[in-house]
């Protein structure tokens, strides 16, 4: 398992709450005094961890330069889990499958964001691509404040042939589209489905778009003519979520 640093009271405090057991050291400003960090150095504390104390020089260089806080953690990463471990988890699913495929998203931010709205809605696991494209890294799981450790993330290597296998499982495909003849509001969602959304500014590839079922599109009154994928992803997710639990 990788080990990475986290920095700053937000995810500090993710780590806290959802994944204290990873947390291997921790450092912090020595000048720093004020009630959010006195609260994390306890919380520190009562696992057994206690935060050397750095000047604030040395702990800018350990956050790369970032906006730390007074406060930098080591962690053993949450990983990205195998194709086999796909195959078990839909094939020991009890309820109604729901999974996110992401085709080729490379930025980190709209991973973790993905994942946030992937916890909310219910979803059963994240699928991505082993190239050209972002896995978990230290913006990820800041930005998915504890999400990163809660959704798994299946990374494959042939997203075309996973779909065909999903499909063989009695999973419906449905891929994000802006020049879908229907709107996700028309489809009937409450069927066994991977969502699959591309990547930025360049949508589905082609193969991708090949496997889809149904294509769908969010309707836009503006002229922009798409949401950020995890924006429209958290949208589309929780029509699912509406339709399943209406």
């Amino acid at each position: 398992m990788k080990s990475s640093k986290l920095y700053g009271l937000h995810s500090v405090q993710a780590a806290l709450d959802y994944s204290p057991k990873s947390i291997n050291k921790a450092w912090i400003d020595e000048q720093r005094q004020d009630k959010r960090l006195n609260q994390a150095i306890e919380a520190l504390l009562d696992l057994g961890i206690e935060p050397e104390k750095l000047e604030r020089k040395k702990l800018d260089k350990l956050a790369e330069g970032n906006n730390h806080q007074g406060i930098v953690i080591e962690v053993d990463m949450p990983g990205e889990l195998s194709e086999s471990d796909l195959k078990t988890a839909v094939q020991s699913l009890g309820e109604t499958a729901l999974f996110l495929v992401l085709d080729n998203v490379q930025d980190p931010h709209n991973l973790g964001a993905c994942l946030r709205s992937c916890d909310a809605t219910g979803v059963h696991g994240v699928i991505i691509t082993k190239d050209n494209a972002t896995g978990i890294t230290p913006t990820v799981c800041k930005v998915a404040s504890g999400a990163a450790e809660t959704v798994p993330v299946y990374q494959v290597t042939n997203l075309s042939r996973t779909l065909r296998w999903l499909k063989d499982q009695g999973l419906w495909i449905f891929g994000a589209a802006g020049e879908a003849e229907q709107t996700v509001y028309q489809a009937d969602l409450t069927v066994p489905l991977a969502l699959v959304l591309g990547a930025e500014g360049k949508g589905m590839r082609r193969l991708t778009r090949e496997q889809c079922d149904v294509l769908v599109k969010l309707p836009m009154l503006g002229k922009v003519e798409s949401l950020n994928v995890s924006v429209a992803t958290g949208v589309l997710l929780y029509e699912i979520l509406r339709q399943r639990r209406g």
